[in-house]
């Protein structure tokens, strides 16, 4: 049987769509009051009352949700864009729509919807792909934190390594290994929990052939994905109430992001050397939890004072920055869950991001805008590094006021990148506040595609 048809009009293209329609139908349309506004759907009986075609309205224009919604409305069977896939538009709204279809059913049970889109062969691989890595971030973030702890984070990697294997490999740096190797401040932090604190890498380089000679993907450049695994965020001493504490399953939302990341360089076979470093630890309560007023070290060799245990985020990257930097990376991007502050300054549907390349900022903002998954950078205003002082340690990790936290936060990251080395911070929420169409209310992939695309542009 033939997939039915969605076609999308815009409220400008329904009343011009009309005038090539019988009367049964432009009478349909009018006693329905579909007029193309934005999440109209109408259905449009053929011969023999059998379902013909489907309305959806776009609103002022097409846009990545267009769909998002629309597969709830539908009933079981397989359906097709009546459109011009050459259209990029076009491949979004097919995303928008298979988004919508995201359910997390780990703890409950969710009917199947049995509907199917039907995606024309050159761009199912596409988008079927950034359908998955979509689904891999939320379901990470949406899992709780006793089914996501650092160890549950290191066997999502590992899923990956798996399907990827001989080419990707991984490799942990568990508890007191972390002292004996030189990352102590992911120790400090995540000591106090039952589950061992501990830095998971994972490596993968594109699959040589026969005719390959081994010493090209030497020359492939090496890509550093860093993520923020906080599993789950007390506060530590600094204890949040309970309000602050209620989402904090979401603070591992990085390092979802940079496996997310990850799938899809692996799946396009992405000309570079992938090197994926999670630090992954709970910031727990108990009689060794770190204190504030302590003063802990760093891999670089910085002291860091402890102004607020409730800062930690950015204690655990800086060793996983220092280490990335170390292999002489190309080019690192991290990703975390790292401030209130930014959900204040652009709200929680827009990551701020910081960039030691001006040039590197412009690229990914145009990436940002060509797959409708916002971005915006903030700067790295020098200045306000003051606000990072101490009197007894080299850096303190809170500012001393409640002004610039996410820019403060950036500029203390920066100090563990080397200076020659282009890096990227995005401070991502990782969630929908509610349900909207195409993104449903809990774990979110937000910057995802922006950075992948972005990195298409880069090396592909």
């Amino acid at each position: 049987m033939e997939p039915i048809k969605l076609q999308t009009l815009t409220e400008s293209e329904c009343k011009k769509w009309q005038e090539n329609q019988p009367k049964t139908v432009i009478n349909w349309l009018q006693s329905a009051g579909f007029t193309g506004a934005s999440g109209q759907v109408l259905m449009i009986p053929g011969e023999n009352s059998v379902l013909q075609t489907v309305l959806c309205g776009a609103g002022p224009r097409r846009q990545l949700w267009t769909l998002g919604g629309v597969s709830a409305r539908l009933g079981p069977g397989r359906y097709q864009l009546d459109e011009d896939w050459d259209d990029p538009m076009i491949r979004q709204m097919a995303l928008g729509f298979r988004l919508g279809q995201y359910r997390f059913d780990r703890y409950k049970k969710v009917p199947d919807q049995q509907v199917e889109l039907v995606i024309p062969k050159p761009w199912r691989e596409e988008i079927d792909q950034l359908t998955a890595a979509t689904t891999l971030v939320r379901d990470l973030v949406n899992t709780p934190a006793e089914h996501m702890g650092p160890a549950a984070l290191t066997e999502a990697a590992g899923v990956l390594v798996n399907e990827h294997a001989p080419s990707a490999t991984l490799n942990e740096v568990v508890g007191e290994q972390l002292l004996a190797q030189n990352f102590p401040a992911i120790h400090v932090v995540g000591r106090a929990a039952d589950q061992a604190p501990r830095l998971i890498e994972m490596r993968w380089s594109p699959p040589q052939d026969q005719h390959d000679d081994k010493a090209v993907a030497k020359d492939l450049p090496v890509i550093a994905l860093v993520g923020k695994g906080v599993c789950f965020d007390s506060g530590g001493l600094n204890m949040k109430g309970a309000s602050g504490m209620s989402l904090m399953k979401k603070d591992m939302g990085g390092a979802a992001h940079v496996l997310g990341l990850a799938q899809l360089i692996m799946q396009s076979a992405l000309p570079v050397r992938l090197v994926v470093l999670i630090s992954a630890v709970e910031n727990a309560v108990s009689g060794n939890a770190y204190r504030p007023g302590d003063v802990i070290a760093t891999r670089k060799g910085t002291s860091v004072e402890i102004g607020n245990t409730d800062a930690e985020g950015r204690l655990v990257l800086s060793d996983a920055l220092t280490y990335a930097c170390e292999m002489s990376a190309d080019l690192v991007v991290d990703f975390a869950t790292l401030t209130g502050a930014a959900r204040v300054a652009l709200g929680p549907d827009v990551p701020p991001f910081f960039t030691n390349q001006q040039a590197v900022a412009e690229d990914l903002m145009l990436a940002s805008e060509a797959v409708d998954d916002p971005l915006w950078q903030l700067p790295l205003h020098q200045p306000y590094r003051q606000m990072l002082g101490s009197n007894i340690a080299d850096f303190n990790n809170v500012g001393g006021s409640g002004f610039a936290g996410c820019i403060t936060a950036a500029l203390f990251l920066e100090h563990f990148v080397t200076k020659s080395t282009p890096w990227v911070h995005i401070d991502t929420y990782a969630w929908n506040q509610g349900d909207r169409p195409g993104r449903p209310k809990g774990g979110e992939a937000l910057g995802l595609r922006a950075v992948f695309e972005w990195l298409k542009g880069r090396y592909a």
